[in-house]
């Protein structure tokens, strides 16, 4: 069995921090094909008005979704994820990175045993994806 999968309604699932690193954006800008220079050049990023290098939205929306797959004990358990993002994460060009704290909650367990999860991403203590939700079917 998987912590999602024996949750209740209600239920807090474990959390996690993860890091992001500045070659974390450059492995997934290449994976992804997304090179948009705000994501791995500082001075771009602060041209356009950011604060500093940011996470690729869609980056941080994959970790958050390999978390609730990892709470299920199988990626193919997530049936579906969805989020809006709300907030930049700023990557800081050191060894240290930036923090992402994530959280989820079961908030419904279907008569078929799904589960529906609200998954939360921080960032400096502020969210960084908005009405994030993950369908988890029963292993």
């Amino acid at each position: 069995m998987s912590a999602v999968s024996d949750a209740s309604a209600g239920d807090q699932l474990e959390a996690r921090t993860v890091t992001i690193t500045r070659a974390d954006l450059v492995a997934y800008a290449g994976a992804s094909g997304d090179l948009n220079p705000i994501h791995w050049n500082e001075r771009v990023a602060v041209e356009v008005g950011l604060p500093g290098v940011i996470a690729h939205g869609m980056f941080t929306m994959s970790l958050a979704a390999r978390y609730v797959a990892d709470l299920a004990g199988d990626p193919t358990a997530v049936v579906a994820f969805s989020t809006r993002f709300t907030r930049p994460v700023v990557v800081p060009d050191d060894d240290t990175g930036a923090t992402l704290e994530l959280g989820a909650k079961v908030t419904d367990v279907a008569d078929d045993g799904t589960r529906t999860v609200g998954v939360t991403a921080m960032h400096e203590g502020k969210g960084v994806l908005g009405k994030a939700v993950a369908t988890v079917r029963p292993r």
